[in-house]
């Protein structure tokens, strides 16, 4: 799929019938009967699924970060949002990327409520992805509309496309960064990051 603001004026989404259709096929190939009882209605559960799982598309980030505030007293030093969980979908398998995000932001004048950090985190998971992509749209979004000092995101997954096929390999994690501004030209400033972030060096 494409984000709806990059979608061709002549898009045309499948309808629900074509989804379900298309579910019955891959069920029939992966050797079992679409009408036995116990799949009859898997074709239009896995459709609602999709629907929940790739959400993000439909979603505008950057309107997410437009309510800002300005009373801080001040306030000039990291804000840090640790650990944020997220599912997003590898676009080469469609099998589970699990994570977590650490976002940070060293504010020039506003901030944002750290749940629409999240939210953007989740955007991005609800689309088809590559957690290199992922992290730098996430870091790019956040430079862009809150205009901040510095934006670091670092992101921790496992690919299920590692560990439910191919090489078989469980337990093995990735880790992506995106730094911008002081985070990636202050080496002090990035010390404090990983101090934070519990991590030696990235």
């Amino acid at each position: 799929m494409i984000a709806e603001e990059d979608r061709p004026e002549n898009w045309l989404m499948p309808s629900a019938d074509e989804v379900e259709s298309a579910i019955r096929t891959l069920l029939r190939w992966a050797g079992d009967d679409p009408d036995r009882s116990g799949l009859r209605g898997t074709p239009a559960r896995v459709s609602r699924a999709y629907k929940e799982w790739f959400g993000g598309y439909d979603q505008d980030p950057a309107g997410i970060l437009r309510t800002t505030f300005d009373e801080t007293s001040g306030y000039d030093e990291i804000i840090l949002l640790k650990d944020v969980e997220f599912v997003s979908r590898c676009e080469h398998y469609l099998v589970p990327i699990v994570g977590k995000a650490h976002v940070a932001y060293l504010p020039e004048r506003r901030v944002v409520g750290i749940s629409k950090l999240a939210r953007v985190v989740d955007v991005f998971a609800r689309r088809l992805q590559i957690q290199e992509r992922m992290t730098a749209q996430i870091a790019d979004t956040i430079q862009q509309v809150l205009e901040p000092r510095g934006v670091a995101i670092v992101i921790e997954a496992v690919h299920h496309c590692m560990v439910m096929r191919g090489v078989n390999k469980p337990g093995s994690t990735m880790v992506t960064s995106r730094l911008t501004g002081v985070f990636k030209d202050d080496p002090s400033v990035k010390r404090e990051l990983l101090a934070l972030v519990g991590r030696v060096s990235l």
